[in-house]
């Protein structure tokens, strides 16, 4: 389904060309849209991750009026819940709005809306993840390589217990398709080199759904038997975390975790998380942006995108795929510090202050 991603710098090369083009006027409008005002639906699958209304949103609505100062943005947030996003793509559609920003609760479940609102002329952009049916365009990162990235980190953070030791795999919910593609990147680094103790697919990517799963593999596994936890994102590490401490299982074994949400940046430094996937919030942003205002004013995607997807139900769309990168405790400061996502003074409360001058951070 996906082609091979590029090079992260040359594919924000042809972003920020595209942003460029877009914000002259390149096209239908101009950077006030020509006195052509469009409206624009940005949907949310969640509040349960940070990342959906402390990053995108305020940076989804910065790059969107950056390109098209008269858009009207239509926001709305699902709240893990399908039939709630259902109604609001109906919603949408009936209001007829120029293009929607689309992060589904589940692909599969909004294929019918997606559908419906092709069916109306409204192109939708799949955002992070790949929505099914007849999308527009896709702005996300490389999903089986942040696995691959999970993978490799936990073999490392295992050490010689890599060879043969047990883990438990803390998957995120299936019905996101990049979900099952973390899952399966990681399972190809993981397979053969550890045993796989047990492994949950956690509903609605749930901290407090972690929190069971993780209970439970303690109780069937033993406190001394998990030597790692492969955890999808960071709300199921955090999960993961406390049912260890619960279970007072020390020391506690690598987790890894993925979106570098402030709490798990400060996991790392205090030793609790071994990782996080970073993916820059900013270029993701600035490529859905771009791809929404192009697609409300008719205008092509293949400017602004290098690679293409084929989603389920639907056709080859152009694609921005870009690169993620692994954080350990070693590379905060030249990663989420140094892009300006956390200043070290967030990062390091006073609690965490012996922590952060062990990590360099202060």
């Amino acid at each position: 389904m996906k082609t091979c991603v590029r090079d992260a710098a040359l594919a924000m090369t042809a972003v920020s060309t595209a942003v460029t083009l877009l914000a002259c006027g390149q096209g239908t409008g101009s950077g006030s849209d020509g006195g052509n005002a469009r409206t624009i639906g940005v949907l949310l699958p969640d509040a349960t991750t940070a990342r959906w209304e402390t990053q995108d949103r305020p940076l989804l609505d910065r790059k969107i009026k950056e390109l098209c100062a008269d858009c009207t943005i239509e926001h709305a947030n699902a709240r893990s819940d399908v039939a709630t996003q259902q109604r609001q793509m109906e919603s949408l559609i009936t209001q007829g709005v120029d293009a929607i920003l689309l992060v589904a609760v589940d692909a599969r479940s909004l294929q019918p809306e997606v559908r419906a609102a092709d069916e109306a002329g409204i192109p939708v952009i799949a955002y992070d993840r790949l929505a099914e049916g007849p999308i527009s365009g896709y702005a996300s990162f490389d999903a089986e390589e942040v696995g691959r990235l999970q993978g490799r980190a936990l073999l490392t953070a295992m050490g010689d217990r890599g060879a043969g030791g047990q883990i438990v795999m803390m998957n995120g919910d299936l019905t996101d398709p990049n979900a099952v593609s973390f899952k399966e990147g990681a399972l190809s680094v993981l397979e053969g080199r550890v045993k796989i103790g047990k492994t949950y697919d956690t509903r609605q990517w749930r901290m407090e759904n972690a929190y069971m799963n993780m209970s439970s593999a303690i109780s069937a596994l033993g406190v001394g038997n998990i030597h790692g936890i492969y955890a999808a994102n960071d709300s199921l590490a955090a999960g993961c975390i406390a049912a260890l401490k619960a279970n007072k299982v020390r020391p506690l074994p690598p987790v890894t975790g993925q979106d570098a949400e402030l709490a798990a940046v400060r996991r790392i430094v205090a030793g609790e998380q071994y990782m996080t996937v970073y993916k820059p919030f900013e270029p993701e942003a600035s490529a859905g942006a771009a791809m929404v205002v192009a697609a409300a004013r008719g205008e092509s995607l293949d400017r602004i995108a290098r690679d293409q997807v084929r989603p389920a139900g639907g056709h080859a769309v152009p694609a921005v795929l870009l690169t993620p990168v692994s954080v350990t405790v070693d590379t905060i400061k030249d990663t989420v510090v140094k892009d300006g996502v956390y200043t070290v003074q967030q990062i390091c409360p006073p609690r965490l202050d012996a922590a952060c001058n062990r990590a360099g951070l202060t």
